[in-house]
């Protein structure tokens, strides 16, 4: 028996399909190499934009053409699923299941026993991971910004044992993973310790890799996190720090706890202790009652911090969120525009920022034949006549483009 898994949606999602490889294979089943030698098909949603949505729709007729091939085919639909998308695909898949128990899918779909654990990120992943390798560190979310759909889908925040993060990296490392990414919706509100002290452990492992982390919230950024950061030789000089709007009216309607003064101060602090720092954020644009003027204050907010890379989405209202019940009066012809004039100023200023590397030698590990990342999540194509796959290797840098550099090999 095969299986076929479709991820959508942002690393949680791919983290979570890890896991789901997992207990299908440990119930006997083999990754198909293309979809229509499955005989069980996953699809990990996301809920977060109807784009995505759209995207689990646009799959359906192709399933059922796959299925008067093979008869037995199942489907099945997990990851963050709104009630009302949850009604009308009912009828679209043979099971509908949660992610949170995922230990006892093998039981439901009557292919193994379930694995008698209460937790699904306890479940250790089987297959070899890849050079950089996702660690959920907390799932759900408690915030409830108006628009966001996670604290409805996932739920509400609960923490993972620290010891079991710990061991989670520790066998990834031993694997020859790279780069660990600790994952949350709001990673920085972990609460089994500190996330200041969760970083130092990890950081205390031996071994040669980096840490990232994502995705975090201005509100609960300390002092000491920073410091962390600062300190700890393998925690990365790379930072994703959603903003939202530049407009303070608007992140109170958003239901974002904190003023556009008070980002641009932590800002100020994180790149004063950490000079080398790359800062990414997050975007909405036409999010409801947004005027051209609020719109011109993120306008004013991204030529001023000047980010290295934003994720700029179109708002789209989502049911059971508080935003869906104000009236979406942005036209969507305007949501195009003020993307693109958002998107314009980020390839100046990510242009500005990386010509900076120009003649510098950076430490870059490979994560293919000829491409690389430095410690500030930038994209190096490298010029080498070695195979340097999965190795820390110095680069110089020698020309800048937007959204990425090219470099050559230094012995």
């Amino acid at each position: 028996m095969k299986y076929h898994l479709i991820t959508f949606g942002c690393q949680m999602n791919k983290a979570d399909s890890g896991r789901i490889a997992t207990v299908l294979e440990n119930s006997g089943y083999k990754p198909a190499s293309v979809i229509d030698e499955a005989d069980l098909i996953v699809v990990n949603m996301c809920s977060v934009r109807q784009s995505a949505v759209d995207r689990v729709y646009g799959k359906i007729k192709y399933f059922t053409k796959l299925k008067t091939k093979n008869p037995k085919l199942k489907t099945v639909l997990t990851g963050c699923i709104l009630k009302k998308d949850k009604r009308k695909l009912a009828e679209k898949f043979d099971f509908i299941l949660n992610i949170n128990d995922l230990a006892k899918w093998p039981a439901i779909l009557k292919i193994g026993p379930s694995f008698q654990k209460d937790n699904y990120l306890k479940i250790k992943l089987k297959y070899q991971p890849p050079l950089s390798a996702f660690v959920p560190i907390m799932r759900g979310c408690n915030n409830f910004c108006s628009y966001c759909v996670v604290p409805y889908t996932r739920g509400r925040e609960v923490s993972r044992p620290v010891e079991e993060i710990i061991c989670e990296v520790k066998n990834l490392v031993k694997c020859g993973v790279k780069e660990i990414w600790l994952l949350g919706q709001n990673v920085n509100s972990y609460n089994a310790i500190p996330f200041p002290r969760l970083l130092k452990r990890i950081n205390d492992i031996e071994g040669n890799f980096w840490v990232r982390f994502t995705s975090s919230h201005p509100k609960d950024f300390s002092d000491s996190l920073i410091d962390i950061m600062k300190e700890g030789e393998k925690i990365t000089e790379y930072l994703n720090l959603p903003v939202q709007s530049g407009d303070d009216e608007i992140l109170k309607k958003m239901n974002r706890p904190y003023t556009i003064a008070q980002y641009k101060n932590l800002v100020k602090k994180i790149r004063k202790k950490i000079p080398d720092i790359a800062l990414s954020t997050d975007i909405i644009v036409g999010f409801p009652g947004e005027t051209k003027k609020q719109f011109e204050n993120t306008v004013n907010l991204f030529k001023e911090i000047k980010f290295d890379m934003a994720y700029i989405a179109k708002y789209s209202p989502r049911p059971g969120t508080a935003a869906a019940k104000l009236k979406d009066n942005v036209p969507q012809k305007e949501k195009d525009r003020r993307e693109k004039v958002l998107t314009e100023i980020l390839k100046k200023t990510a242009l500005e920022n990386n010509k900076k590397y120009i003649g510098k030698t950076v430490e870059i590990l490979m994560m293919n034949a000829d491409t690389g990342k430095t410690r500030t999540n930038k994209t190096v194509k490298v010029e080498s006549k070695k195979n340097l796959l999965g190795r820390f290797v110095k680069v110089k840098i020698i020309s800048a483009l937007p959204w990425g550099l090219k470099g050559k090999y230094e012995k």
